[in-house]
């Protein structure tokens, strides 16, 4: 315990130094939000895979998912990797970038109004952004509270307050300059904890061809290409997974904020192979579990001898790991969470502050007048966050699909339409936007799984903007990226 503490508090230290680090070199709006539109492969391919992968993949999916598909939840890391990381830097990486400059925008909503001559969009998708990345953020935070519950015995309500107090400090000193330098780090840290998380875990299990053994033994189905659960619920995990990353604006800032073109090719590379590994690992630890846990020997993961499957991880990572390196997999869990969370809280941020409050009520606002704004939406966004995982609404998988699923629906349609077709029209983008979030979130009321929610809305949007943009009056020249 003692070692635990001590590297947490020099990890902490780390983290404040580069957040003051961060503050020196941060005397605009565009260095607190992007950086200076300037920052280079590594640093943007450790930012963008550590933003993508956090507490919700290691602590919710991996349990969830990995208990019930056993090993067809590989299927859902490959598309993250094939898709949702090479897809977008291969595809969309040197298009943001470009389209940013040219339409000379720094957020999706401003993006949006560019693009399609709509105010209404643009004030549409601010709202959003912000609505549905409270519920996102707090799944991360409620995913590090479980965490530090397992491992420290801290009450979980103290550990969520402790978390927000420090990701608001730490985010509100330096912004995205004070993110990307620390995402390196993070990234490092997820690398070698996967690595000895996997290789215990293969150990302790006897061998990848026991471990095989020992799920085909409690359900053949386990180990086939499609899981218990059947082929529509795995479909649409990996979509929702893999393809909402296309639209999605936190990970869509990281482009805007790369330096150039190389850089976008070296950072593919990188990114890929860093989500292939974690991805890989997250999923196929989970399924292992099912070896490893049961009400009589991890009964905290268990409440009527059923799997509570939020609490499901930390008890594996404790039961695999040797206790001399489990303060590694909680270093692991933690660089993956705040990464994660300094990238929702600035987009969220810039919702309110750039869209909105700069957009609709004072477009004359100085850039020093944006800057202390977006670090009081910072620590308010962060607040507003905690207040919602303190109240442990459902499983974070449920409270991901659905803030996945809305802002995928939202944005994907408009988004890459826009992008790649010139026909896009303003009436097609709004109608796929909005119809495609109402499918979502009426689905989701009537009682289906947040990922199925999402993952039809998200189709309902690709498929609504291209048919009314067809029927409706091509729009105005205003180039595409």
């Amino acid at each position: 315990m003692a070692l635990k503490i001590v590297v947490l508090a020099a990890y902490a230290l780390t983290i404040v130094g580069v957040g003051l680090a961060g503050l020196r070199r941060t005397s605009s709006f565009q260095d607190f939000f992007l950086g200076g539109g300037q920052v280079g492969p590594w640093m943007t391919a450790f930012t963008y895979a550590t933003a993508y992968f956090s507490a919700v993949l290691f602590i919710g999916f991996a349990g969830k998912i990995g208990w019930g598909f056993g090993y067809s939840g590989l299927w859902i890391a490959l598309g993250n990797a094939l898709i949702g990381v090479l897809g977008v830097w291969g595809v969309l990486g040197w298009r943001i970038k470009r389209m940013s400059t040219e339409y000379g925008v720094s957020t999706m909503a401003e993006y949006f109004e560019a693009r399609y001559r709509s105010r209404f969009l643009k004030l549409f998708a601010a709202v959003c952004v912000f609505v549905f990345f409270i519920p996102y953020t707090s799944a991360v935070f409620m995913g590090l509270s479980y965490l530090f519950r397992s491992n420290f015995g801290i009450d979980y309500g103290v550990a969520l307050a402790l978390m927000g107090g420090f990701t608001a400090l730490y985010l509100v000193l330096g912004g995205y300059r004070s993110m990307a330098m620390i995402d390196v780090v993070f990234g490092m840290i997820m690398l070698v904890g996967v690595t000895v998380l996997l290789v215990f875990t293969l150990k302790e299990g006897g061998g990848l061809a026991a471990i095989g053994q020992g799920l085909r033994n409690v359900d053949p189905r386990l180990t086939a290409p499609v899981g218990p659960p059947g082929a529509w619920p795995l479909f649409c995990l990996v979509f929702l997974t893999s393809v909402a990353p296309l639209g999605m604006p936190q990970l869509v800032q990281k482009f805007y904020a790369i330096r150039d073109r190389e850089a976008v090719r070296v950072g593919m590379v990188a990114s890929t192979v860093f989500a292939l590994l974690i991805g890989g690992t997250a999923y196929f630890t989970g399924a292992a579990a099912r070896l490893f846990l049961s009400p009589e020997t991890a009964p905290a993961a268990f409440a009527d001898g059923r799997p509570v499957f939020d609490a499901l991880m930390p008890e594996l990572l404790a039961r695999v790991v040797p206790e001399s390196l489990g303060v590694l997999m909680l270093l692991l869990i933690l660089s993956a969470s705040m990464s994660t969370l300094a990238a929702l809280v600035l987009i969220a941020s810039s919702s309110v502050v750039k869209d909105l409050y700069a957009g609709f009520v004072n477009a004359d606002a100085s850039d020093a007048v944006l800057t202390r704004s977006m670090r009081l939406a910072s620590a308010g966004f962060v607040l507003l966050s905690v207040l919602l995982a303190a109240a442990r609404p459902a499983t974070i998988v449920a409270i991901l699909g659905i803030s996945w699923g809305a802002i995928g629906a939202v944005f994907l349609g408009p988004f890459l339409w826009g992008l790649f077709w010139g026909r896009t029209s303003r009436a097609g983008a709004v109608s796929g936007s909005v119809l495609g979030l109402a499918v979502c979130l009426g689905m989701y009321a009537l009682g289906q799984p947040s990922p199925e929610a999402g993952t039809v809305g998200m189709l309902v949007s690709l498929a609504v903007v291209p048919l009314v943009s067809l029927g409706s009056p091509a729009p105005r020249p205003a180039g595409t990226a």
